[in-house]
């Protein structure tokens, strides 16, 4: 079967693509026919990325983006405008996930600002900067990615916040940007494996065991689920959040097996 071509001329921002899911979202959509700006604070992984997208026939440019930082982001969504003549698609996947402390009353007010500041504004500052350019391009889309975590307890406070409140953000800006020709969706992944859980195979493993299909996601089942929603195959869906969770969220595994026993 041949490779989609959905996004043949399109100009695209990923944050957060040096490595991980947003890296699987670069690649899937370069794939489909996108100019790709692989976006990282890390920018010599960025490159690295962009440049294995290349030497695979990709158009992959790399550009150092803090989306924590106002002015790093207009600076480049001006620059893939400029590279790409138009921006048709912008996906938020920077992150920020600070571990928890024990006790909840201990816990700093930096890692909570930084996790909310990274997850949250960062994507408030990227869709503030691309929206224009998104609503002049007559395609426009934006989809961030979510976590099951804003759903449900998962641990880890800010970061769950963030992603909750993402969700939110999602709903009252496709409420705005509807009229105005942008899409603006997001995915919500359960358990993946990335490099976060690097030297933590067993955690995997047994994560596995709680979702109904059997094994934890790879970022290529979320980056399939970005490039649907950036595409004109969703041109009727906004302001929806798509859990891709293999389940989790959907069949308590644990209750039927507690009860089967």
């Amino acid at each position: 079967m041949d490779a989609l071509r959905r996004f043949e001329g399109y100009g695209v921002f990923v944050t957060g693509a040096a490595r991980g899911i947003g890296a699987a979202v670069a690649r899937r959509l370069a794939e489909e026919g996108a100019r790709v700006l692989v976006t990282d604070v890390d920018l010599d992984v960025a490159e690295r990325t962009a440049a294995e997208l290349r030497e695979g026939g990709l158009s992959a440019e790399a550009y150092r983006c803090d989306v924590a930082d106002r002015s790093s982001v207009e600076a480049a969504v001006a620059y893939a405008v400029d590279a790409f003549g138009s921006l048709d698609v912008l996906v938020n996947s920077a992150a920020r996930c600070t571990p928890d402390v024990p006790l909840f009353e201990d816990g700093p007010d930096e890692d909570w600002a930084r996790d909310l500041d990274l997850t949250l504004t960062g994507a408030y500052r990227c869709c503030r900067a691309a929206l224009p350019h998104l609503e002049a391009s007559g395609r426009g889309a934006i989809v961030s990615i979510g976590s099951v975590n804003g759903l449900q307890d998962f641990g880890n406070h800010a970061y769950s916040a963030a992603k909750a409140g993402l969700m939110s953000l999602t709903r009252t800006l496709a409420g705005h940007a509807a009229s105005r020709g942008v899409r603006v969706n997001l995915v919500a992944p359960g358990t993946v494996r990335t490099s976060a859980w690097e030297g933590r195979d067993d955690d995997l493993t047994a994560a596995a065991e709680v979702y109904p299909l059997g094994r934890v996601g790879e970022p290529e089942d979320i980056a399939a689920a970005v490039a649907f929603l950036a595409s004109r195959d969703a041109a009727w869906i906004t302001g929806t959040t798509l859990r891709v969770d293999g389940g989790l969220l959907a069949v308590n595994t644990a209750f039927h097996r507690a009860i089967r026993r």
